[in-house]
């Protein structure tokens, strides 16, 4: 819908982009900050506030806005609301016990993936990611995954209107050769990524698919980089993973 529309509803929107200003670091903004990252007029971010603050959404302290613990509601609605995901975390669990590595489920949101799930390993320093946390999905395998899952026009469109960043010298930019290896996990049905967004940090994903067989999540395990190639990480974890993602697939269909 375009924000033209007469179904578009300018107060909600504004009040969405509040909220998000909000959550930024450090956690605590003024008027005008949050009016700033917000793209909104001091007069209007005020009103947005007042109405958040009502609502026990954020609250107010001297010249400071917070969220309150009630604005968490807002991203567990979208998670209980995944058939999937209360199965997915019991799935992670024995998978991360089974294999000592890191494992994550995410899902994709335009050009970025957003985890649903992330059981870090002790042997991996956290990258400090959790749920909500977001990253480009092209130098990530859950995003590998997830992007080779698109239907052909709408991966023709990603390839030729994202601006592909350069984060370590491994990285994918070249359109042509990404769709190369977009295409290639498609046919492959798990996708492999090394050093691409850290140099110390390969992984392994496979998707996730509903009862119909469209792709709706990907799950993955990553590890230390330079610790085993391709061929070795396909060997040690990739049955696993697909058991994993089968898992979770059969249980929530037992559960309709």
């Amino acid at each position: 819908m375009s924000k033209e529309s007469d179904g578009f509803v300018r107060a909600i929107a504004r009040g969405f982009s509040v909220v998000e200003a909000l959550g930024r670091p450090p956690g605590r903004h003024t008027l005008s900050e949050t009016a700033v990252a917000a793209g909104l007029t001091r007069a209007t971010a005020r009103r947005m506030l007042a109405t958040l603050v009502a609502l026990k959404y954020c609250e107010a302290d001297g010249r400071y806005f917070s969220l309150r613990p009630r604005a968490l509601g807002l991203g567990l609605s979208y998670l209980n609301a995944l058939p999937y995901w209360g199965y997915a975390q019991r799935a992670l669990e024995d998978l991360r016990n089974e294999i000592g590595e890191s494992c994550a489920l995410a899902v994709l949101d335009e050009t970025e993936i957003v985890y649903a799930l992330r059981l870090p390993a002790r042997r991996i320093l956290s990258a400090n990611l959790g749920i909500g946390s977001r990253l480009p999905a092209h130098v990530i395998s859950l995003g590998r995954v997830l992007l080779a899952a698109l239907p052909p026009e709408r991966r023709a469109d990603y390839l030729a209107t994202t601006e592909f960043k350069q984060i370590t010298p491994r990285t994918v930019i070249c359109p042509i050769k990404l769709g190369e290896e977009l295409a290639r996990v498609e046919q492959q049905g798990y996708a492999w990524i090394d050093g691409e967004l850290d140099p110390a940090i390969c992984g392994i994903a496979v998707p996730v698919r509903d009862q119909a067989g469209h792709v709706v999540a990907a799950v993955s395990i990553n590890t230390i980089s330079g610790t085993m190639t391709e061929a070795e990480a396909k060997k040690k974890f990739l049955v696993a993973l697909k058991r994993t993602a089968q898992d979770i697939r059969t249980q929530t269909a037992a559960s309709n």
